[in-house]
């Protein structure tokens, strides 16, 4: 169906695409700061589950998807916006984002999953990326469909690997913070939140 060269040229881009921060990390972080690694992982599946259903809404068709609903993506930004920030200020404000224990209990945990999926989901403009991506790498004598959902597939898989890293990575960072430090950590995450909140809504359409 591909290539190896077209493949590698795709799976390059999508590792450069996937280190750099956006909302979502933003949010992947924060979550692993504040609740461990397993938070912030959970956070990554919910943000790969909105990207596997924009990827099934481009190979259905995008044109038609975006002339249907067009109108809505500008507050449906603002509403991703807003819940970053009210996330945010959550977590600035009371403790209910923070476990000390290294635990997290099943709410917690599901909420992770939910969040990862409504702010990527509430961001447009990775639909429209993906509109404008996917079929550069598309071979027009094959089943076009077929192939963008492949697409798909490999860069949920990178985002998905890449964005564990980040997971990891902060929730690991938990080990070395006494109570007190920790404390700071929840604020340093929601002051990321709100940054991300921002960083969202100031986004023009593509």
């Amino acid at each position: 169906m591909f290539d190896p060269a077209t493949l590698l040229t795709f799976i390059s881009a999508c590792v450069l695409l996937a280190i750099v921060p956006g909302p979502t990390v933003t949010l992947i972080v924060a979550n692993a700061l504040a609740r461990g690694p397993l938070a912030g992982i959970l956070t990554v599946l919910g943000a790969q589950i909105a990207i596997l259903l924009m990827v099934v809404i481009v190979a259905l068709g995008l044109e038609v998807v975006i002339g249907m609903m067009s109108w809505a993506f500008f507050y449906i930004k603002l509403a991703g916006a807003a819940y970053l920030l009210w996330l945010g200020f959550r977590m600035i404000t009371n403790r209910a984002g923070l476990d000390f224990s290294g635990k997290s209990d099943v709410r917690s945990l599901k909420d992770s999953i939910i969040q990862g999926f409504v702010v990527t989901l509430s961001n447009p403009k990775a639909l429209l990326f993906l509109g404008a991506f996917l079929p550069q790498f598309i071979d027009p004598t094959g089943n076009s469909t077929a192939q963008v959902l492949v697409l798909g597939l490999i860069t949920t898989s990178v985002f998905a690997f890449l964005d564990c890293i980040y997971a990891v990575a902060a929730g690991q960072t938990r080990r070395f913070l006494t109570e007190s430090r920790l404390s700071i950590a929840n604020r340093i995450a929601g002051s990321l939140l709100i940054v991300g909140g921002v960083w969202l809504a100031l986004q023009r359409k593509a």
